[in-house]
């Protein structure tokens, strides 16, 4: 029987979170201000190391593209790797769990991804604002370049969506809320893309609208192998696929001689179909049909603990 001397009678404070865990905003900012820094650092050192800055390295444009986006998804891995060492948490925790890789998750997003930009294309065509045009490769160049897109906008899909919605998504949580932290990353992933050439402010908006998207993805199913797939999948779609222009560019390799044009309210404009209405619209529709399809968890991957 306890006496009221007794060590298991006297009520034991709980130890004050060590920097790495502080929930409150000024810790969690400085550690976001941390992160920043080392994957910037990891992001110069691997470029460095790879050659990418000398006047020798590859003059093709698919080698440089596919070589900037790796050494830019190793960085941002990398940082977040030693942010989860200092924090003492699992590497999962923050978005992006490797036994889930490739799992349903992905494959859901990627339908979702081809759907969305299918059904816009789909519905200019039989408006007749959209065109596919001939077949512009074929035999080898054909599956070479097919084989390249897909797996450049995995690499992109999985850089993207670890670098806007992984560690900075996870710490912004836990200093002012999921959603406020959503609307930060979302805001943040929109402006990035100003400098795309060809972009216009309502394809800003699209991005934004979709990095929401993508944020309400993760907080129902407490991945980002979801957004992952859909993000792949629909700029394999927009690029590629249906040869349209891409957040304003226009890459080569691209499948057909496609001509959209039309109202820019509904194609889009200089932007590509995500500043379109019809892209609006579609996002929105998911926004009802993944709430149906993904009831809200029980415990969110993303609260403190």
């Amino acid at each position: 029987m306890n006496t009221p001397d007794s060590p298991l009678s006297i009520p034991v404070e709980p130890p004050a979170p060590s920097f790495f865990r502080n929930p409150d905003l000024p810790f969690v900012l400085l550690r976001l201000f941390l992160y920043l820094l080392v994957a910037e650092a990891f992001t110069y050192e691997l470029f460095w190391l790879s050659g990418f800055f000398k006047q020798g390295r590859p003059d093709s444009t698919s080698s440089v593209l596919m070589t900037s986006e790796c050494l830019r998804f190793a960085a941002v891995f990398a940082a977040v790797w030693v942010m989860s060492r200092l924090e003492r948490r699992n590497f999962g925790d923050y978005g992006l769990p490797l036994r889930a890789a490739l799992g349903k998750r992905f494959w859901q997003g990627a339908v979702f991804g081809l759907f969305e930009i299918s059904s816009v294309l789909g519905t200019l065509a039989a408006l007749g604002y959209y065109h596919f045009g001939a077949v512009e490769i074929h035999s080898t160049a054909l599956f070479q370049w097919l084989s390249f897109w897909l797996a450049f906008f995995f690499v992109v899909g999985l850089f993207e969506e670890f670098a806007f919605r992984g560690y900075a998504q996870f710490a912004l949580t836990n200093g002012i809320g999921f959603w406020p932290a959503s609307i930060v990353t979302s805001l943040t992933f929109g402006a990035v893309h100003l400098t795309n050439p060809g972009e216009t402010w309502v394809g800003i908006a699209g991005v934004v609208l979709t990095g929401l998207f993508w944020c309400f993805t993760l907080r129902r199913t407490g991945s980002l192998w979801f957004a992952v797939g859909m993000h792949a999948a629909f700029d394999f779609g927009e690029t590629f696929l249906y040869s349209v222009p891409d957040s304003g560019m226009v890459f080569p390799g691209h499948l057909s001689s496609a001509t959209l044009a039309g109202p820019t309210w509904l194609v889009g404009g200089t932007a590509g179909p995500e500043a379109s209405i019809l892209d609006f619209l579609v996002l929105l529709v998911f926004f009802y049909l993944f709430h149906r399809l993904f009831p809200t968890r029980s415990k969110s991957r993303l609260v403190l603990d």
